[in-house]
C-alpha cells in the first residue's frame, strides 16, 4: 500500500472543536482546517460566539459557531441536532474546552472541585457520548481529547485538572476499548507548557535581564529548552485526526518538549 499526504487530508471531515474561540482550541481547529476539514465550535454566549466567527474570518477559515455548554448534556444533544442539520455528521471531535482553578486543595471547596470535574471530564464525556452513535452508523470516526501533563504528574494547587486530566486519559483508553471495533479511534495530546497571553507574565525578563522564575524553572526542566507555541500542536492533530492514526487507539501523545522523559539538570 502507498503512503503519501493524501493520508493526512481530512478534505470532506466535519471537525468540531469545543473551546476554540481562540488558544490552543483555535490553533487546532485552523491546522485541522488546513487539511481540508470543516470547522465546527461552540461556545457559552452569543459573543464568544462571534469573536470565534470573527477570528476564523481574519484567519480565512470559514468556520460554523453555536452556542451551548459541553457540561449540558440536553444542551449538547441539540446543538449537535443543529450541526448535523446545518454542516453534517461530526467526523472529528476534538474535546478541548476546559478550565483550573489553582487552589490548594484543603482551601478547595467541593463546588470549585466539582466545577472542574464537570468541564474537564463529564464534558469529554458528554461530547463523545453524543458523537459515537453516528461515527458507528457511518464508518467510524475521530476522537482526540485534550489531556495534560497533569495526566501524569502531580503539581501543587492543581488537585482538580490532575484529577480531571488523570480521568480523561483513562476515558480516552476506555472509549478506544470500547469502541475500536467500530473503527473509531480515541487518542490524547497532552501538551507542555505552552506560549499564550495567559502565560505571557511568566515569561517576561525581570528588571535586570533575568527571566521570570517560573520560566526559568520550565527552561530548566524541559530538554527543548524553551516554552510550546500553539503551532507545535498543529501537527499531532492533523496525524491523530487522519488517516495516518487509523492504527493509533488509546494512546496519549504528549507534546511537551521531552518534559516528561527528563529528570531535570544536576543543580
Amino acid at each position: 500500500m502507498e503512503f503519501g499526504t493524501e493520508n493526512f487530508s481530512l478534505k470532506g471531515k466535519v471537525a468540531w472543536v469545543t473551546g476554540a474561540v481562540y488558544g490552543i482550541g483555535f490553533e487546532i481547529a485552523s491546522a485541522l482546517a488546513g487539511a481540508g476539514a470543516r470547522i465546527v465550535f461552540n461556545a457559552l454566549n452569543d459573543n464568544d460566539v462571534q469573536q470565534g466567527l470573527d477570528a476564523y474570518r481574519e484567519a480565512g477559515i470559514e468556520a460554523h459557531g453555536y452556542v451551548f455548554d459541553v457540561t449540558d448534556e440536553a444542551g449538547v444533544q441539540e446543538g449537535l441536532k443543529k450541526i448535523k442539520e446545518e454542516v453534517g455528521s461530526v467526523d472529528i471531535l476534538v474535546n478541548n474546552a476546559g478550565i483550573i482553578k489553582r487552589i490548594p486543595m484543603v482551601e478547595m471547596s467541593a463546588e470549585d472541585w466539582r466545577q472542574v470535574i464537570d468541564v474537564d471530564l463529564t464534558g469529554p464525556f458528554i461530547c463523545a457520548k453524543a458523537v459515537i452513535p453516528d461515527m458507528i452508523e457511518n464508518g467510524g470516526g475521530k476522537i482526540i481529547n485534550i489531556c495534560s501533563m497533569m495526566s501524569e504528574l502531580g503539581r501543587e494547587t492543581v488537585s482538580a485538572y490532575a484529577a480531571a486530566k488523570g480521568g480523561l486519559k483513562m476515558l480516552t483508553r476506555n472509549i478506544a476499548s470500547e469502541y475500536g471495533e467500530f473503527n473509531i479511534q480515541c487518542n490524547g495530546i497532552g501538551p507542555g507548557y505552552i506560549e499564550t497571553p495567559q502565560t505571557a507574565p511568566l515569561r517576561e525578563r525581570q528588571p535586570d535581564g533575568s527571566r521570570h522564575p517560573f520560566d526559568q524553572f520550565i527552561i530548566s526542566k524541559t530538554p527543548a529548552a524553551r516554552w510550546g507555541r500553539t503551532d507545535d500542536l498543529a501537527g499531532p492533530a492533523v496525524f491523530l485526526a487522519s488517516s495516518a492514526s487509523n492504527f493509533v487507539n488509546g494512546h496519549v501523545l504528549y507534546v511537551d518538549g521531552g518534559i516528561l522523559a527528563y529528570i531535570g539538570k544536576q543543580p
